[in-house]
């Protein structure tokens, strides 16, 4: 359905299309690089901002402060992350070197706008040592294409070949990886002691040990009102750490107290971080934490967009090795909402879907 025209087109000239542009190995940044002035109908989204209006002014996603004393941190955190699924995460210097996430995300930038024939050569889909670029994870299956171009790399649990890693943003990578995970291990150690649980629940959980690293470049775009960056969706793990640019575009669905639903702009705030739930977090907390719809509009016709987001999962895999809600948080008075599962049943899952689909949660819920 990537317009009307292309709705009424046989499926195979669709497959055609999308089989040509992948072929290309240039990206959406080698579509810009030709001078398309209109958006090519495999990436037009029907209506894409009609559904959910926008936020009343004033609304913003709540901001968490790392220096301020840990239980005031810990229930500021909490709050967050129940009743929204996001927050920023501000003052986090004792744990990120100062020149940090910036150098990280100009890396990839620079990456990004590199010659065709230099960023080609990174170009497939198969995670060959852990590490592959590409533009759409999901661009076989779903009905129309965003508009973005992405690095993805694997830091556990087996650690990825970082020598695949494009040279010009391999060293920067790597050291951000790094930083995340020190800021994922004080965000979980505050979520942790939210849900009246030890610091270390999350984290002996595995929670830190499984991690994947996205690096997103949404090129500037002739038609942003016919696209997206990315659709509406929430994230399949524990906990995402991103880091982005100035240029701004995301946006969290909010549902108020009185049940009103709208979508709020996480405008970038300098020197923070946003941090939210994933799906699987929502499951071990038994719906104390709860994660939420999100999505990448394309607001500029000016300047690429850049973020740098760290996925955090269970590390322990394996047939033996169950997950669901954390046992602690199970009673009588509060029974479990969602049955046991391994990794492989909840990825396997996830991948059988289309991004936007709905449905992970539900292939658990008891």
């Amino acid at each position: 359905m990537a317009s009307a025209a292309a709705s009424a087109a046989p499926e195979s000239d669709r497959a055609a299309l999308v089989k040509a542009f992948d072929e290309s190995r240039t990206g959406v940044r080698g579509l810009v690089e030709s001078g398309v002035s209109t958006v090519p109908d495999l990436f037009v989204h029907p209506d894409p901002y009609a559904s959910v209006p926008l936020a009343p002014p004033g609304v913003s996603i709540p901001v968490v402060d790392l220096s301020l004393p840990a239980p005031v941190a810990a229930a500021a955190a909490a709050a967050a992350a129940r009743d929204w699924g996001f927050f920023h995460l501000v003052n986090y210097e004792a744990l990120v070197p100062a020149d940090y996430p910036a150098r990280a995300l100009a890396a990839v930038r620079a990456f990004n706008e590199l010659p065709a024939p230099e960023r080609s050569a990174h170009y497939g889909r198969a995670m060959g040592g852990g590490v592959s670029y590409s533009s759409n994870v999901d661009l076989y299956r779903s009905a129309a294409a965003s508009w973005r171009d992405t690095i993805q790399v694997g830091f556990g649990p087996t650690r990825a070949d970082t020598e695949r890693i494009p040279p010009v943003c391999r060293s920067e990578i790597v050291e951000w990886e790094a930083h995340t995970t020190a800021v994922a291990r004080a965000v979980m150690a505050l979520l942790s002691e939210g849900l009246g649980l030890s610091e270390a629940a999350l984290e002996e959980a595995s929670c830190l040990e499984g991690k994947v690293m996205v690096c997103h470049y949404y090129p500037v775009c002739p038609e942003p009102e016919r696209t997206m960056g990315l659709v509406p969706h929430t994230d399949p793990g524990v906990l995402t750490v991103l880091a982005q640019d100035g240029v701004g575009g995301l946006q969290v669905k909010h549902t108020n107290e009185h049940g009103e639903s709208y979508w709020v702009d996480a405008k970038p705030v300098p020197g923070a971080l946003v941090i939210n739930v994933g799906d699987l977090l929502q499951i071990m907390s038994n719906d104390k934490y709860t994660s939420v719809d999100h999505r990448v509009v394309m607001n500029s016709r000016e300047e690429a967009r850049v973020s740098i987001a760290v996925f955090f999962n269970p590390g322990k895999r394996g047939d033996s090795v169950f997950y669901g809600p954390l046992p602690d948080l199970v009673s009588e008075e509060n029974p479990p909402k969602y049955r046991s599962f391994t990794m492989s049943e909840f990825f396997g899952a996830f991948f059988k879907r289309d991004l936007a689909s709905k449905a992970l949660l539900e292939n658990f819920k008891l």
